[in-house]
């Protein structure tokens, strides 16, 4: 072998974005002439709210867009510790938070304190994709522990309790969920809390989707436990996907070292996107974010009923983010096949559930609520005239 030419085995072992390559194909459709119903991607339609623009152009106009500490700026960090305690009713130091480069540098940062070589992270399957992608380049070993409908397609304390091994070093939940739109109750997430800390594990929940909660207000699990690890986010609620920036609250004893990490990884969080987002806690911004969040609920019972009539089953209503994961087993082909056929009959392109894990991958796919509901509709409609000559 030319080892020029060799590259790390963790590479080989990370498997492409899925959700990317049916973009891709979509696009390419879209360039020969025909429409295109999007519906693969979880990115919100909506613009970067109004105030946060002008809060961005204000930082332009002053020039001062250089490096921050590695933390990010100190006001950001209260006013995100301000929100908790105005939106969730929960006191967080500003000492804890710690601003960065997406949620994904959160978790990375999170994963690069806490795993081992071997050492296994627990998590759900289905699941989102690149969790597992993080622990393998970490040289640790993701575990994904299959999951459905009966617990809310989430961990449940007993089911980590279960798959709990001498070389565990924590369970990553996600709630609500990617794929499924699900949430742990409060109650099952204070067990599971007690369940990793008795076996002194870590637990880190991720909670970029809290802000879309459509079932009652939204706890964050930062009000049961400060000794755990919760990643949040700028680009879903916030509607700043393409800012790049997020957040992570950690137990204090931890913040120096991840304080190190992030100075060496990215140096630090982008500047011009810390001082925009200082506008996203303004009442003018949080009355127009609040207004969307409803116009997705819209959409979620819409889409959801509408897919069911159509032959798919979906046993748990979503109750956050923007996914519906529908069983496309009715008609009989492999979720892979399944979204390239529905594509190219009917322009409409949603995600193969082979993105998301192995655990009955190839019964669902994912579909995403982030176009108008007029959208939604039309893409319905498509599917109404194709699929009922695939039932079985």
């Amino acid at each position: 072998m030319d080892v020029r030419r060799r590259t790390a085995t963790r590479v080989q072992e990370i498997a492409p974005f899925h959700v990317m390559e049916v973009q891709t194909a979509a696009r390419a459709l879209e360039a020969t002439g025909r429409d295109v119903v999007h519906m693969e991607i979880g990115e919100p339609d909506f613009p970067t709210p109004g105030p946060v623009l002008a809060a961005a152009r204000v930082a332009l106009e002053g020039g001062g867009i250089y490096y921050t500490s590695a933390l990010g700026l100190p006001e950001l960090r209260a006013a995100i510790a301000r929100h908790y305690n105005d939106h969730y009713g929960v006191a967080v130091a500003p000492e804890r938070i710690v601003v960065t480069a997406g949620s994904s540098a959160a978790l990375l940062l999170t994963l690069a304190l806490l795993v081992d070589r071997d050492e296994q992270i627990l998590m759900s399957d289905p699941g989102y994709p690149c969790n597992r992608h993080f622990i393998r380049t970490l040289e640790g070993e993701p575990v994904g522990v299959p999951v459905g409908p009966e617990s809310n397609y989430q961990l449940d304390s007993a089911v980590i309790a279960r798959a709990w091994t001498l070389r565990t070093r924590g369970a990553l939940i996600a709630t609500p969920s990617n794929p499924t739109g699900t949430t742990v109750a409060p109650a099952e997430m204070q067990r599971i809390v007690a369940t990793v800390a008795a076996r002194d594990g870590a637990l880190i929940v991720d909670e970029i989707y809290l802000g879309l909660s459509y079932t009652g207000k939204p706890q964050t699990a930062l009000a049961l436990s400060d000794d755990i690890f919760v990643i949040s986010s700028f680009s879903k609620y916030f509607n700043m996907t393409g800012w790049r920036l997020g957040w992570l609250v950690a137990p204090e004893r931890h913040i120096r070292d991840l304080e190190k990490l992030a100075q060496n990884l990215y140096i630090s969080p982008p500047t011009l996107s810390q001082r925009a987002a200082m506008a996203c806690f303004a009442p003018a911004t949080l009355a127009i974010l609040e207004a969307r969040r409803v116009e997705f609920q819209v959409r979620r019972d819409f889409l959801v009923p509408a897919l069911r009539e159509l032959g798919f089953v979906i046993p748990v209503l979503p109750t956050g983010g923007f996914f519906v994961y529908a069983d496309c087993s009715p008609f009989g082909m492999d979720s892979g096949r399944f979204c390239r056929e529905a594509l190219a009959h009917t322009g409409v392109a949603f995600t193969p559930g082979i993105d998301f894990g192995s655990h009955r991958a190839g019964d669902h796919v994912r579909f995403a609520y982030t176009i108008a509901i007029d959208r939604l509709r039309e893409g319905v409609r498509r599917l109404a005239a194709w699929l009922p000559g695939l039932r079985r």
